[in-house]
C-alpha cells in the first residue's frame, strides 16, 4: 500500500482509497492520461525543428491538459508535462472530503506538531496541495477551520498553498467571491 492512495475512515482504522488524481500511483496516473508529441518553435537549433520534442499530457477523466517543450529531450519534456498536469489537477480539480478524519497517511507522515514538511519540488507536493485545497474548499475557504481538520497551523497551510502561486491565486479568487480577504503567503 502506498501512502499516497489511502485515507483513514472515521469508523474503522482500515484505509480507504483516495479519489484525487494528483495523488494517484504513477502507473495508474499514466493509464488515465494520453500523451501527444509535436514540434515547437524557439531556440534549440536544427535538432529541435526536426523532431517532435513538445509533449502534451491530457488527463482523460477531467479533460485537463499540460504541456512542456522547453527541453531538447522529449523524455525531459514528458516528465515536466506530467509534473505540470499533477499540479494543475491539484489546483483545479476538487474531490469531496469525508466526515471525520480528513487526512491521508501521506499528510500525517508529512505534518508533525502543526508543521508541514514538503518542498514544492518534491514528488509528494501535488498530493499534499490537493489535500490542503480539498479540505479548504470543504471548510468554506476558511483557513482556520481547514487547519484544524488537517491538524496544522493556518500559517503553515497558507504557506503550503503559496508554494504554488497559481493555487494561491485560485484560492484568493474564490475567497474574494465569498467576501473574504485574500491570503498572503
Amino acid at each position: 500500500m502506498d501512502g499516497l492512495d489511502f485515507i483513514f475512515d472515521e469508523k474503522s482504522s482500515k484505509p480507504r482509497v483516495s479519489g484525487h488524481p494528483s495523488a494517484m500511483d504513477p502507473e495508474k496516473f499514466l493509464d488515465a492520461c494520453t500523451m501527444s508529441r509535436g514540434r515547437t518553435g524557439g531556440p534549440g537549433g536544427q535538432h529541435r525543428n526536426k523532431i517532435e520534442t513538445q509533449v502534451t499530457m491530457l488527463h482523460k477523466p477531467t479533460g485537463l491538459t499540460a504541456q512542456a517543450g522547453e527541453q531538447r529531450s522529449p523524455e525531459a519534456n514528458r516528465k515536466r508535462a506530467i509534473k505540470r498536469l499533477r499540479l494543475l489537477l491539484a489546483t483545479e480539480h476538487r474531490e469531496p472530503v469525508p466526515a471525520g478524519e480528513a487526512r491521508t497517511a501521506l499528510w500525517i507522515s508529512r505534518c508533525s506538531k502543526g508543521r508541514i514538511a514538503c518542498n514544492a519540488e518534491h514528488a509528494d507536493f501535488p498530493a499534499m496541495l490537493s489535500e490542503a485545497l480539498d479540505v479548504l474548499y470543504a471548510c468554506g475557504m476558511d483557513a482556520k477551520k481547514a487547519s484544524v481538520r488537517l491538524e496544522c497551523s493556518a500559517t503553515q497551510l497558507v504557506k503550503l498553498i503559496a508554494k504554488h502561486p497559481h493555487a494561491l491565486e485560485v484560492v484568493n479568487r474564490e475567497r474574494k467571491e465569498h467576501g473574504m480577504h485574500t491570503l498572503r503567503g
